[in-house]
């Protein structure tokens, strides 16, 4: 008989990380956070036994036939928290950089409402906040936040330190939009749908985060991707706003989907 499931679900998105995923698992495991919270991995073909590993460990595993990028796994993962009815989500990194104790932190975010008597849909963790820790970023990642942090500004009037945050918590109204078609971009899913989600009028809050470098495997970020990401993710930025601003698309489909996720 299948254990009842808890009302967060943390999804981690995997591509090859045998090596530093059994010790994310292990840090879970000895926090207690694998009491209260359950832990969905998104294997995104990996060639090196990380899905054997997570399954091996007992614990829930999709595994892509072919590499699909980040944000597939991502938005899979989504689906799968709405059609299991779970009330939080949390995404984190398999690579170690962040520390088991965001989780704690965010989730609690997502739980504490603001004066209004409103709790958050989306708490980003940022680097940039006071109480983070100090984190090295690449001069052209560092040129990359800059620009994105200026056009949210720009189109979204909000100002957000840490655009490029792969860290995140989600309420189900959130992560119940995310996972409907054409909703969250399956490839490199950042700064602009956080943009989007702003211009929705969804909640979004920053918490301090706690970040580690990274020892082991290679970012998805090395080389030249960062100069050829923020140039592609500058252009989905700017469509994002044309879309929802001038054509008004989604706008719909984001009050749907907030009856629908809250009667669930």
């Amino acid at each position: 008989m299948e254990k009842k499931r808890n009302e967060l679900l943390i999804i981690i998105p995997a591509y090859n990380e045998v090596k530093t995923i059994g010790k994310l698992l292990d840090s879970m495991e000895e926090a207690g956070i694998t009491q209260w919270a359950d832990i969905l991995v998104m294997n995104d073909a990996s060639k090196d036994g990380t899905g054997k590993l997570v399954r091996a460990r007992g614990y829930r595993v999709v595994t892509h036939i072919f590499n699909l990028g980040y944000g597939s796994g991502l938005q899979l993962g989504y689906k799968y928290a709405a059609r299991n009815f779970y009330k939080y989500v949390i995404q984190m990194d398999a690579d170690g950089q962040h520390d088991i104790s965001n989780i704690t932190t965010l989730y609690d975010a997502l739980k504490k409402e603001d004066e209004k008597g409103n709790t958050p849909d989306i708490v980003l963790g940022s680097r940039f906040v006071e109480g983070a820790t100090e984190f090295k970023i690449g001069f052209a990642k560092k040129i990359a936040i800059k620009l994105f942090k200026f056009l949210i500004r720009l189109f979204g009037h909000k100002k957000v330190t840490d655009p490029t945050t792969g860290l995140q918590g989600l309420s189900r109204r959130a992560f119940y939009f995310y996972s409907q078609f054409n909703h969250f971009d399956d490839r490199y899913p950042d700064a602009n749908m956080i943009l989007q989600m702003q211009l929705l009028g969804y909640n979004i809050v920053e918490v301090p985060a706690v970040m580690h470098v990274r020892t082991e495997g290679t970012s998805m970020h090395s080389g030249l991707k960062p100069i050829l990401y923020m140039i592609r993710m500058m252009y989905s930025i700017i469509a994002v706003w044309v879309r929802i601003r001038l054509f008004h698309s989604d706008s719909e489909g984001a009050v749907y989907d907030k009856v629908a996720a809250d009667s669930k």
